[in-house]
């Protein structure tokens, strides 16, 4: 089997849409969908895969069943599978948050930190978000702006648009804006230090938890660096490499390469619809699909009209 399609686990957090639902075809439990975690072996929430032998197994069951061959040698320095992807819509603002490094989550939360990359797909007019200070601040503006809710005073607001790339490392104080719809790139991590939701509550009514002594302790108080899309790729750093397609059909109508032995390759379709193939399968794909490709599976096609993000190893 050289093509797992893979199920995504759906998040229904209280600030999402009903995109992922009407547009990408997502299954949710209720109206909101505001996350699909896409390549995901998270405990809880691990994506699953729909076709072959593996039918109905999580992806974690099958790298275990098959073995860590199937990830590639790149992943051998890591202990856990080393990303997660997402798809994010977000109706409404999200909270003001941050997250720690490798060094500071594996001390104090027992797993890694959290580096990632957004792909903006969509966003409506004005939308923006927020990506580190406007100015340098100290630990105790910090702390006080925090308690008395002025946070936003001294953030930079970042206007995105269809098609911008927003690298956040972490350390970096930052929101995605109300109005915008991404892709999410990154390490294989949940830890998330939230210091400002603007009141809100949850479905049962409670305020959301805060973490404003951890964020007080990793957040970089500073403007962020802008990184650059480190051409011919859109996204690269230790934990993954990113790549953009796009196929016409008049131009051009196919794109192939080799899955080699040193990574796999993930595929999700923004747009489009057409046919993947790789040994002796092949999926006719449509927006919204997540394919999954093992190290060492050898030449691959994609056929139609498509715009993808293809994720692999650095």
């Amino acid at each position: 089997m050289s093509i797992l399609k893979l199920t995504a686990p759906v998040k229904d957090n209280l600030w999402g849409g009903r995109r992922l639902i009407d547009e990408y075809g997502k299954k949710a439990s209720g109206d909101i969908a505001a996350e699909s975690w896409e390549l995901s072996c998270y405990p809880g929430s691990e994506s699953v895969i729909e076709n072959g032998e593996f039918s109905g197994k999580t992806l974690p069951e099958y790298i275990e069943a098959c073995g860590k061959k199937v990830l590639g040698t790149k992943c051998e320095k890591f202990e856990d599978f080393p990303i997660l992807i997402k798809f994010i819509d977000a109706k409404s603002d999200l909270s003001l948050q941050v997250h720690p490094s490798d060094e500071y989550a594996l001390k104090y939360e027992n797993q890694y930190g959290k580096t990632e990359m957004w792909y903006i797909i969509d966003a409506e007019e004005g939308a923006f978000l927020y990506y580190g200070f406007d100015h340098e601040i100290s630990k105790e503006e910090f702390a006080r702006r925090i308690e008395d809710e002025t946070l936003t005073e001294v953030l930079h607001p970042y206007p995105v648009k269809k098609g911008d790339i927003v690298f956040i490392e972490s350390g970096t104080l930052h929101a995605i804006g109300a109005g915008i719809l991404l892709a999410e790139i990154q390490q294989n991590s949940n830890v998330t230090y939230r210091v400002f939701d603007y009141g809100r509550r949850d479905k049962d009514g409670n305020l959301r938890e805060l973490h404003v002594e951890k964020a007080l302790e990793v957040t970089t108080l500073a403007p962020a660096k802008k990184v650059p899309s480190p051409e011919p790729h859109i996204g690269i750093c230790k934990y993954f490499t990113v790549d953009k397609v796009n196929l016409t059909g008049k131009v051009t109508d196919k794109i192939s390469g080799t899955v080699e032995d040193d990574s796999f390759l993930h595929v999700l379709v923004l747009e489009g619809q057409g046919k993947i193939k790789c040994g002796s399968d092949e999926f006719s794909y449509k927006k919204g699909d997540s394919y999954f490709i093992p190290a060492g599976s050898g030449a691959y096609e994609i056929t139609g009209e498509i715009e993808a993000i293809l994720t692999y190893e650095s």
